[in-house]
């Protein structure tokens, strides 16, 4: 299976992702990190649920992307952590920079000026060609979907907010670009270069 719904977990979360992207620069064992999530509560979240949604979510979008990533996060001005959280999250979610690569590039090409709702619809409709394994996610799912990968674009910059959807040039900070490069993070790289 290519694509699943992991993404719905939630957003960049960059004050979080800073929060995470700290923790595994001090290589936690499996009960420090435990210890620093649930005890410690490092994330200052209030319900139990919520703690055991977001950690591990942040933490896998995060920790394959190593160290350097980790300190953009942790270190970076907003710009460059918000574009490094962003490039763990891509890695994280085929489904998010698949469709930055075909959606929203399509759409760049075409010279559209907005991203349109229903490109969304067809994006997803794509999806179940390119992975016949994709299950069949009620409207709900597929709406939260959407809505999570808009609030990225617009954390980020591709779009300009989750209510106009204009459509915007993103320049990726050069430290972050050459960081994926040295990783032949090549996926990645194309998907958030989609206006070059």
């Amino acid at each position: 299976m290519i694509y699943n719904a992991k993404i719905t977990g939630g957003s960049l979360r960059l004050r979080d992702s800073r929060i995470i992207a700290g923790l595994l620069l001090q290589h936690p064992s499996a009960e420090e990190w435990k210890y620093a999530i649930f005890e410690d509560n490092v994330l200052q979240l209030n319900r139990d649920g919520t703690i055991r949604r977001i950690a591990p979510l942040l933490r896998n979008r995060l920790e394959p992307m190593g160290e350097g990533l980790w300190e953009m996060v942790r270190d970076g001005g907003t710009e460059l952590a918000t574009q490094a959280t962003f490039a763990g999250a891509v890695k994280h979610s085929r489904l998010l920079g698949d469709f930055l690569d075909l959606a929203y590039r399509g759409q760049r090409t075409l010279f559209a000026k907005h991203l349109e709702p229903r490109f969304w619809t067809d994006y997803m409709a794509g999806c179940r060609g390119r992975d016949p394994e994709l299950p069949f996610w009620s409207d709900k799912t597929v709406s939260k979907l959407r809505s999570v990968v808009f609030s990225m674009l617009a954390e980020v910059g591709y779009i300009d907010s989750t209510k106009n959807l204009l459509m915007q040039n993103v320049f990726l900070d050069p430290q972050l670009i050459s960081y994926l490069a040295s990783r032949d993070e090549t996926y990645v790289l194309r998907c958030m270069e989609v206006n070059e």
